[in-house]
């Protein structure tokens, strides 16, 4: 009987609570009932009682959210609303509508063929008062029309079971596409991650890619140099011509150099980065790169500026990576700088970001190239390797923060960093 949506596996245990407002309702009504009553019957006393009790207690009990439970659920109610009804004159009891519990109670639980068979349960139940062993035929006057009362009221019954019942199926109803919508949000959630870890395999195999061309790009150069020095020091090897010789070898030598530093900047980009977050002050960092740079803004007539409160810059951070994205920005501005021109490094706190800016007044970033620049091997310098803001911004992001430029040709170039001020893991 109970509704074919229902699993045959028990329910969770509903959680108890220690008052509801529907408890003050039964035990209002309850009360009602009992005071109402013209007669102190004591029996019928009890019975709403125990029927006051039972549902307040029903809702606790774990047993009864079972489909068995629910059956043993109703016949309770059903027998303690025919207990009342047999000891308060029976079929002329003004207690009739109490069958009403049972009925609506599957009503809200069962599907249809249960609520048309407890609704005919409790009508029989009720018409069952009319058999010798409850109403004394002999001395019992049926009126002419009670056959039309009792008509009504078993109708009455009808009318509210199938009431309860359509407002309980509209509502299971808009549970399972509610659920089902969910589980389709859900569906849809797993396949957009599964489409996202696709995207991000096919953008590291096109980023790897990109950086094997790049690097293959930058190796040819110096190899090339060094080819023809050798061919050089082969074809002079019988000449004795020692001033040749020795300079091929210098450019042997500083091509190798140069192969080195592109393969340790391209390792250094290449391999994961451990983000080592420590609660820090950002000042420090700030001042000890402003220090590292001196000398080489000091070369080429720049000068380095700090921009920032006196008090300290605390949040949570990698210092030697930050240090590093922050040194690379600084660099980069002392090469785009001409002499006589000021570089500004300006951090602030707000609640939530840590703002870091890096300005120049040099030559500026094309507008074409803007959307370029954080690309791995992307540069415009002679001797660029291209790789310098790339890791910058591979810095930024394993910081969960984000990075901007902001450049006009021939007035300067603004980078601003935004970091989170707590990391999240």
């Amino acid at each position: 009987m109970p509704d074919q949506q229902s699993s045959a596996k028990s329910l969770p245990a509903r959680p108890v609570k220690v008052f509801q407002p529907r408890d003050f309702a039964w035990l209002l009504f309850v009360a009602v009932l009992i005071a109402a009553d013209p007669e102190t019957n004591y029996n019928a006393t009890i019975v709403l009682i125990l029927i006051g009790a039972f549902q307040i207690a029903e809702p606790r009990l774990s047993a009864f959210s079972s489909r068995r439970g629910q059956i043993v659920s109703i016949v309770i109610k059903m027998l303690l609303s025919y207990l009342l009804v047999g000891w308060t004159h029976t079929i002329d009891t003004v207690y009739y509508l109490i069958f009403l519990i049972p009925i609506i109670s599957a009503a809200a639980m069962f599907n249809f063929p249960g609520v048309i068979a407890v609704t005919a349960i409790a009508s029989l139940a009720y018409f069952s008062f009319l058999l010798p062993i409850w109403i004394d035929w002999n001395t019992y006057q049926f009126l002419p029309g009670q056959i039309s009362v009792l008509c009504l009221r078993i109708s009455f019954f009808a009318i509210v079971a199938y009431v309860v019942y359509e407002q309980a199926k509209a509502k299971r109803d808009e549970m399972v596409r509610t659920q089902e919508a969910a589980e389709r949000l859900a569906e849809s959630n797993r396949s957009l991650r599964r489409a996202e870890a696709s995207l991000r395999r096919s953008e590291r195999l096109a980023a790897l890619g990109q950086l094997t061309a790049g690097l293959a790009h930058e190796l040819r150069n110096p190899l090339g140099t060094i080819k023809a020095s050798a061919e050089m020091l082969t074809k002079d090897s019988t000449k004795s011509r020692p001033e040749v010789m020795s300079e091929m070898a210098g450019y042997i030598g500083s091509e190798v150099d140069r192969m080195n530093g592109l393969v340790s900047s391209f390792l250094d980009f290449a391999r994961p980065l451990q983000v080592r977050p420590v609660a820090a002050d950002l000042r420090e960092v700030i001042e000890d790169v402003v220090r590292q740079q001196t000398e080489s803004a000091n070369r080429r007539g720049v000068t380095l500026s700090i921009r920032m409160s006196d008090a300290p810059l605390f949040f949570v951070f990698d210092p030697d990576l930050l240090k590093v994205a922050i040194g690379n920005l600084v660099q980069n501005a002392i090469q785009a700088s001409a002499p006589g021109q000021e570089i500004e490094v300006r951090a602030e706190l707000n609640k939530e970001d840590v703002l870091i800016f890096v300005s120049d007044h040099g030559a500026g970033i094309q507008p074409q190239h803007l959307e370029n620049i954080f690309n791995p091997f992307f540069t415009t310098k002679p001797q660029g390797v291209g790789l310098g803001l790339a890791i910058v911004a591979k810095i930024v992001d394993e910081h969960q923060g984000r990075i901007h430029v902001f450049s006009e040709p021939g007035a300067g170039t603004r980078f601003e960093m935004m970091l989170p001020r707590t990391q999240n893991s």
